[in-house]
């Protein structure tokens, strides 16, 4: 945008092994639930675990609590699915609202990282042994309900998020391909800057993105100026690793936005850029669900410049991750060129990044950019793997009246060819393009449309229905 905008512990790696460790179920005189544990992924230094729930008896769990022990110098960091509470090295798991209600012969799972080498003990659902059986003594309802969330209006299965049924995302031809080749369209949000609106990306927000709004994938927007990581490079950082985790651990797409505004160079934080993507590529590189965007906006330098700068970025994270697609951005503010002489395509075409699992980015403002950008884009697809990393239904402040038939006519496109695209912005911000109205992220309000502005409740409507993967 040409304006001034006011964006869990090491992640679990791609599927190593699966170590399955399963409590067998004790013939008992009537079937009762049980939980099953497996380590699904382990990386010497910490794993990803996964809980299964499953009612053998013959009336609904109305609520559960799995309890266990940790060894020594083993602990939970980041899980989802479930509620934890923890004193010392015993785990205290209990239903979230939306999956308490386990009918008879289904299940649930939780999952969770764990770090270090030791697996749980002792485990026990509703006080009776996990394997199944009475513990005498024990009742099994949980002692208290766990504690209250907003229910979204709904909850994936087991298997069902994005990234569980795509996994590892590949440029194929022209078109962003999952992990069996299949062309797919993501769709979904962007922060705000993370110095203005973190309070915006938080556990309950992206709860409501993944479950609610049913979307796939979540971009980072960091800043480097405007206060941003230029003035705290290590916190900025974390602030990404953790919205990554949040993002991981919710089955969705995370794109790391490097969201150079001004100046338009990108070549002035060509050493910075170098560092973060390190680190974070380093970090992250045995996920499958990062993208990295690496320059939001170029403008005032030619394309040119622009390739010379993503050709010492991309070996950057390409030697810590071979596989994660790259997010190159155009020129004049990623417009393709449309913005200024109206010859990106041609230049890219002439002179085009030489490395795999690239793409190009577009933004665009519906009620800035008309026929004349529409169609820039038009010629662009059908030439160059393209992906809307940023777009608006109001103008290219971010403000204003909403085109909302302009925006359409985009989508429809990006449909057709199966484009993904993430929409500005998921905040409260006072400007028209920010989904929440003002107050929603301090009273963390963000489920249901109660508080969602005109644009906000439009592209709701429109994440909701995703591709069929």
């Amino acid at each position: 945008m040409r304006r001034t905008r006011s964006l869990l512990l090491s992640a679990a790696a791609a599927l190593l092994g699966a170590g399955l460790a399963v409590h067998a179920v004790t013939p008992a005189s009537a079937a009762t639930p049980s939980a099953t544990f497996a380590k699904v992924a382990d990386w010497g230094s910490g794993w990803q675990g996964e809980y299964t729930i499953t009612n053998a008896g013959t009336s609904p769990i109305t609520s559960w609590r799995v309890e266990f022990d940790l060894p020594a110098g083993t602990s939970v960091g980041s899980y989802w699915d479930a509620l934890l509470t923890t004193a010392g090295r015993h785990a205290t798991f209990t239903n979230r609202s939306w999956n308490g209600t386990v009918a008879p012969g289904a299940s649930v799972k939780f999952g969770f990282l764990g770090s270090g080498p030791g697996s749980p003990t002792g485990c026990t659902l509703n006080g009776a042994p996990c394997s199944g059986g009475t513990t005498p003594g024990t009742s099994a309802p949980p002692a208290s309900s766990p504690p209250a969330s907003s229910p979204p209006a709904s909850s994936p299965p087991p298997g069902a998020t994005p990234v569980a049924r795509n996994g590892q995302l590949q440029v194929c031809g022209r078109q962003l391909c999952n992990a069996h080749g299949k062309p797919v369209q993501l769709r979904g949000m962007s922060t705000h800057g993370l110095q203005w609106y973190a309070q915006c990306a938080t556990d309950s927000s992206l709860d409501v993105l993944a479950r609610e709004w049913n979307a796939d994938v979540l971009r980072i927007s960091m800043y480097i100026q405007e206060g941003g990581y230029e003035t705290d490079p290590a916190g900025y950082t974390t602030k990404v690793n953790d919205l990554i985790e949040k993002a991981t651990a919710r089955g969705l797409y995370a794109i790391v936005d490097w969201h150079m505004l001004s100046p338009g160079d990108p070549h002035h934080n060509l050493a910075r850029a170098r560092t973060f993507f390190q680190q974070v590529a380093a970090r992250h590189r045995n996920k499958t669900n990062i993208l990295y965007e690496i320059a939001n906006e170029p403008s005032g330098v030619h394309w040119s410049s622009i390739k010379s700068y993503a050709d010492q970025v991309i070996p950057v994270i390409r030697a810590e991750d071979p596989d994660g697609v790259v997010l190159v951005g155009t020129e004049d503010w990623s417009s393709l060129g449309a913005s200024g002489d109206g010859q990106g395509v041609a230049r890219i075409l002439a002179n085009p990044v030489t490395a795999g699992n690239i793409m190009y980015t577009f933004h665009f403002y519906a009620a800035s950019h008309d026929d004349y950008y529409l169609n820039t884009f038009r010629d662009a697809i059908a030439k160059l793997p393209m992906f809307v990393t940023e777009f608006g239904t109001q103008q290219a402040s971010g403000d204003g009246g909403n085109d909302f038939a302009r925006a359409q006519q985009y989508l429809d496109l990006m449909a057709q060819h199966r484009v993904s695209w993430v929409n500005w912005n998921y905040s409260d911000d006072m400007r028209t393009g920010a989904v929440f109205t003002e107050g929603t992220c301090a009273a963390g309000a963000f489920s249901g449309t109660a508080r969602l502005k005109e644009a906000g409740a439009w592209i709701r409507d429109r994440i909701r229905t995703p591709d069929d993967f």
